[in-house]
């Protein structure tokens, strides 16, 4: 019987201290490498949420020790001996790691905010390794890494550096490893933003079993004007735009938001929602754990996905199609791969209030419409279930170690 493969897990956070559905994307594809018998250790920082208990439930082999370059959502601003300091202590943590647990491959999955120079220093000690890009950091990454920033233009000097210190001042990122993208949307992306000649593919995440395998219900309920928005509560999700169009709607509409983000992005909505004279039908929550969701998504009415930017993939939408709540959404970016409107949810033009407030009307009075799409919605959160992602990533990982499938 073969030797279980290795695979040491590397990214900027993990549940349950998440930040969003990235993490839960990662855990579930660790999680099922482990079922199928082979060994996965966890590098991630120390980033922890303060309302989750010291010894709340881990999963295993999972080490918190790594510094970054992100604060509070906020980006940090060191000099440049802090950044030695930072970087020099990354290092010898991650080379601890290589040097204990031997891993047949390394994956790396959300590293923006990272020292990123692990990546380069995991090509040179000639680690097999997959980049599951599952948001665009390889754009906004480098500009944040502030030692990576600090010798990109540099060229000469930056080598001297580089031999002097032991700390890599330039990543060969198509080198790196095989790159796998969650969406086209990513993979062109990324291809924009300089990756260059590297090897690639696309596997689409999926939602989680206990989004498919929940009990679903006997009836829709009735229209009730309970909108719900899950997600971090940054521009580029376009809150505002939800916010905007409750002024649009019956009185009795409200909007829960939940999730966490930018605390002056989070001030200036509540700003909006007084001007607007909607403040008291707007309320604010911080991110739940992921098993909490499930009972958000069930008292919502309808989940609206109002994103502006081109959104990476989306699990949202997903995991409230497999829920049975009707979404209505931008379509923007890798969303826009599954979602199709009036098929599986109601599409609207990316910052306009009265195209979203407008569809919103269109669902409360046609009960129809609303069970159709409950329907198909949930066929499409089926079609992407997590199994199929977990297998795919799995035997890319195997495939990355030289190992057959299983």
């Amino acid at each position: 019987m073969a030797a279980p493969l290795r695979v040491l897990a590397v990214g900027n956070v993990y549940p349950p201290h998440l930040l969003g559905g990235y993490e839960v994307i990662w855990r579930g594809a660790m999680r099922h490498l482990r079922a199928e018998g082979h060994l996965a250790r966890i590098l991630t920082t120390d980033y922890r949420r303060p309302e989750i208990a010291p010894d709340a439930a881990e999963d295993p082999d999972v080490h918190r020790e790594l510094d970054w370059y992100w604060r509070e959502h906020e980006w940090r601003s060191l000099g440049p001996l802090a950044r030695l300091r930072l970087e020099r202590r990354n290092a010898e943590l991650f080379d601890r790691h290589l040097d204990e647990f031997h891993p047949d491959v390394i994956t790396w999955w959300p590293v923006g905010g990272m020292s990123l120079g692990l990546i380069e220093r995991a090509r040179r000690a000639r680690v097999p390794a997959l980049l599951f890009v599952l948001d665009p950091w390889l754009g906004y990454g480098p500009e944040r890494d502030l030692w990576n920033r600090m010798w990109s233009r540099l060229g000469p000097v930056a080598g001297l550096a580089d031999r002097l210190t032991g700390l890599p001042t330039r990543v060969d990122y198509p080198a790196a490893g095989r790159w796998v993208f969650c969406s086209r949307t990513m993979l062109e992306q990324t291809l924009a933003d300089g990756l260059g000649s590297a090897e690639t593919t696309i596997l689409s995440p999926g939602v989680d079993n206990d989004y498919l395998s929940a009990a679903p219900e006997d009836a829709p309920p009735p229209w009730r004007w309970r909108l719900l928005y899950v997600g971090r509560v940054v521009e580029q999700k376009g809150v505002a735009t939800a916010i905007e169009s409750l002024a649009l709607l019956p009185a009795q509409a409200t909007l829960r938001i939940v999730g966490d983000g930018d605390r002056p992005y989070r001030l200036g909505l509540e700003r909006l929602a007084s001007h607007l004279g909607v403040r008291e039908q707007v309320s604010f929550e911080p991110q739940r754990p992921h098993e909490q969701l499930h009972e958000v998504y069930r008292e919502a009415d309808v989940v609206v996905f109002p994103v502006e930017w081109p959104e990476p993939w989306g699990l949202i939408p997903l995991e409230a199609m497999a829920l049975g709540r009707p979404v209505v959404a931008t379509g923007r970016g890798g969303s826009g791969e599954y979602l199709e409107d009036r098929r599986n949810s109601l599409l609207f033009r990316a910052g306009h209030a009265a195209g979203l407030a407008a569809a919103l009307r269109t669902l409360a009075t046609d009960t129809g419409l609303r069970e159709r799409l409950r329907r198909a919605g949930h066929d499409t959160a089926v079609r992407h279930g997590e199994d199929a992602f977990n297998g795919a990533a799995l035997a890319e990982m195997l495939a990355a170690a030289g190992r057959p499938a299983n």
